[in-house]
């Protein structure tokens, strides 16, 4: 990558350098395009001391050092003999310690590691200007060819240039402070203190003979509980010391420089701007929980200086470095955003079971997973899988769960999804296809789409009803189906009226758009249109609308019970008449059902209320929520907690947690599993059962929430469209073949993988002439 000084790039073009910041990724960026060519002129500007910085120890990846030994074996020689490595985390939690190894981290002082740089700059000769503040950025960039700015995460660049860089800026909630002690912890520590100011939090890690780092974390309001915002930095030192005073063996802590910090996640549109470049803290920054801040300026100096080398001219080297690290920052940062959410909800998961609770903190980000995890530390995750319960040799997506008087006999669910495929919103051939190849394979639980409770509830011309006996028959044609040629699949209805989003086109010919032809008038909460402007506006319920759209779900939930279905779900999501009511953005309304949460979740609970009544008392009953809108103003996680408690306390047996689709001007932080944090603080705040949806793709994913308690059962869509027997595969690659996953008698011989083509040929050996 950066090895041989190739002069095939821009970087023949790229001669003065200005790096404004001398930290690691400002250093180290200034080594390796100086030691790319030594004719090149280079300064690095700091305002500090050489010896001055904040924090105490660094954590590497081993990614990163083959990055490091390849571009720079001399900077990777004196780092490595300077590592502390260890391969071992401790979770500390209620006087229990468990211990999870075969993790690999390797750390060194922060200080140490910048010496290794001074010295590697000095002796390629790079100017280093200590003791000063650089020039502005656009006065730098007027006598450079290329100017770095990697002045960290209050970065003067990036504010002087905010039109041009466009950040994004968000502060979290928990306080926390960087200490040290003088002596090294034999694992990585996690260390939880429950005291009487709220839940308190360690990071703990080694990074030399004799001293760890010690992060103290807590909520804001936990800090201020404590006194800790009014004590100076001696006094919040002395006190952390005695909250952790049995992790520490009673010995003190010291700071340098240290303060109470709420972190800052910083975003930026763009990381360059004409011949300046953001790169580290400057252009991301990524919570300390998953030890990354280091490690992403060291990798982004990498890429840029393999860009300039490897690009025709500057503009094209500064697109390919952020077109080739925007992404690997993206999933990083979602990584730690979650990891940081985590730690923000940690006082929901104190009452845990002790393994639990471990399992839950080292797969908190979604990069450990249950699999990974097993081939760390397998007698870890087998402890853990007894604890929840698993039968020896079953993976938790096979163990049972009991809703009321159904039992599934696994935790995977097929989930709802709009087919379009109705006339007059009979179920058909397709139908019964869809859904049955979907028993057929494995699911434990497989849901219908949502079915309309009336000819103008629907979406679309395609959409599925139960307004009629000859619907329910059509229904009850597919539920025989299941319960006679998948035994022990349950199929589950879920009832919804379009509200607001109706009378619209099928989703492949124009999603959300509405009909060119044969519309229907569209009832809602507010008369508000979808978007304004191209939906129709609907006409707001009055008391009449309100009783008439409940005795029809009541009567929709009695031909469901008729037509054998085994589960019924209430759709209260995605911005459908029963969601219209709950989000504040949609519903206007200034009579009993308008105005607090409290009004606004009257409706719903009452057309719940009326539906339970006539649903078989044994048969469970689960409602959709979106618990976020993902817009300004709109139902947020506090929200949705009130929400799910809601339905709880009227009966629902099960809150199937979703997000969004209730406004058009959404902006969703689409990620792996992105959904799941919603379904994990409703579960672990409301003690509700709770059903995970959203990007949910392998059954790692399934395994490692229901594992770590974040989902009692996992909804899956895409991959079931995928593959209809999605489930059986999972069991198959697992080596599983238990009551949790039959597969059905004439398709027995279809349960082992098929053979792939020879890959075992022998290599050859001589090459003739």
């Amino acid at each position: 990558m950066a090895g041989a000084v190739a002069m095939t790039g821009s970087g023949s073009s790229v001669r003065r350098i200005a790096v404004i910041g001398g930290g690691p990724g400002g250093l180290y960026a200034a080594a390796l395009l100086k030691r790319l060519d030594p004719d090149r002129e280079v300064t690095v500007f700091e305002r500090n001391a050489p010896d001055d910085t904040f924090g105490f120890g660094v954590v590497l990846s081993d990614e990163t050092l083959g990055g490091i030994e390849h571009a720079d074996p001399e900077v990777y020689r004196a780092l490595s003999r300077e590592f502390v490595r260890w391969d071992t985390i401790d979770i500390v939690h209620r006087g229990r310690v468990h211990t999870s190894g075969g993790h690999g981290f390797a750390a060194l002082g922060r200080r140490r590691l910048l010496e290794i740089l001074h010295e590697r700059c000095a002796g390629l000769g790079v100017d280093l200007r200590f003791r000063t503040v650089a020039p502005p950025a656009a006065e730098l960039a007027a006598h450079h060819d290329l100017v770095i700015a990697a002045d960290g995460v209050h970065s003067a660049t990036r504010v002087a240039h905010a039109d041009a860089f466009g950040p994004h800026i968000t502060e979290h909630r928990n306080r926390y402070i960087w200490l040290a002690a003088d002596f090294a912890f034999d694992a990585f520590r996690f260390e939880i203190a429950e005291t009487p100011y709220g839940v308190m939090q360690v990071h703990g890690y080694p990074y030399a003979a004799d001293a760890s780092t010690v992060i103290v974390e807590m909520r804001e309001e936990v800090w201020r509980a404590a006194g800790l915002d009014t004590c100076d930095a001696a006094e919040s030192t002395a006190r952390c010391a005695k909250f952790f005073t049995e992790a520490l063996d009673g010995r003190p802590l010291h700071g340098n420089r240290s303060s109470w910090l709420a972190f800052r996640t910083v975003t930026n549109s763009r990381w360059s701007h004409g011949n300046t470049v953001l790169i580290g803290d400057a252009a991301h920054t990524a919570h300390f929980s998953i030890g990354s801040g280091t490690k992403l300026a060291v990798e982004d100096a990498l890429a840029l200086a393999a860009c300039v080398e490897e690009q025709p001219d500057l503009p094209a080297a500064l697109a390919a470095y952020e077109a080739e690290r925007r992404p690997v920052v993206a999933s990083t940062q979602r990584a730690a955003a979650a990891s940081l959410r985590w730690f923000e909800e940690l006082a929901t998961y104190g009452e845990q079971p002790p393994r639990r609770f471990a399992f839950n903190l080292l797969t908190r980000s979604r990069r450990v997973t249950h699999d990974n995890l097993r081939l760390r530390d397998a007698s870890f995750t087998t402890a853990v899988e007894e604890e929840f319960g698993c039968p020896p040799g079953t993976p938790p997506m096979f163990t049972p769960f009991r809703l009321r008087g159904l039992e599934l006999r696994n935790r995977v669910v097929v989930s709802p999804m709009d087919m379009y495929s109705a006339t007059d919103g009979l179920p058909g051939d397709f139908h019964l296809v869809h859904l049955g190849a979907r028993a057929l394979g494995g699911a434990g639980l497989i849901m219908t789409e949502m079915v309309c409770v009336s000819p103008e509830g629907r979406i679309t011309p395609g959409c599925t009803g139960l307004w009629n006996t000859e619907q329910a028959a059509g229904w009850r044609r597919i539920t025989d189906f299941v319960h006679t040629s998948a035994p022990g699949a349950a199929i589950g209805v879920q009832l919804g009226h379009s509200g607001r989003k109706g009378s619209t086109k099928l989703m492949w010919e124009g999603i959300d758009q509405p009909l060119e032809r044969g519309n229907w008038p569209l009832k809602a909460a507010s008369s508000l249109p979808y978007v304004p402007g191209v939906n129709q506006v609907p006409a707001e319920l009055d008391r009449a609308g309100l009783d008439a759209v409940r005795e029809q779900f009541v009567a929709a939930a009695r031909r469901a019970a008729s037509s054998g279905f085994d589960l019924l779900e209430l759709h209260c999501a995605h911005g459908y008449l029963l969601s219209g009511f709950l989000s504040p953005l949609t519903n206007h309304r200034t009579d009993a059902y308008g105005g607090p949460l409290e009004n606004r979740l009257r409706f719903p609970l009452q057309v719940f209320d009326a539906v339970r009544e006539v649903w078989p008392g044994e048969r469970p009953m689960t409602v959709r929520i979106s618990a976020t809108d993902w817009a300004e103003g709109g139902t947020d996680a506090a929200d949705a907690i009130t929400i799910a408690r809601a339905f709880a306390e009227h009966g629902a047996d099960a809150i199937d947690v979703s997000t969004g689709q209730v406004v058009p001007d959404e902006r969703p932080e689409y990620g792996r599993s992105y959904q799941t944090p919603y379904a994990d603080r409703i579960r672990n705040t409301v003690g509700v059962p709770v059903i995970a949806v959203g990007a949910i793709s392998s059954w790692d994913d399934v395994n490692s929430l229901l594992l770590a308690g974040r989902a009692d059962l996992c909804a899956l869509a895409r991959p079931h469209l995928y593959d209809p027997h999605w489930t059986l595969h999972a069991a198959a690659e697992q080596g599983y073949s238990g009551p949790g996953a039959p597969w059905p008698l004439p398709y027995g011989a279809g349960s082992r993988t098929p053979p792939t083509g020879r890959t075992d040929a022998p290599k050859p050996r001589l090459t003739l002439g």
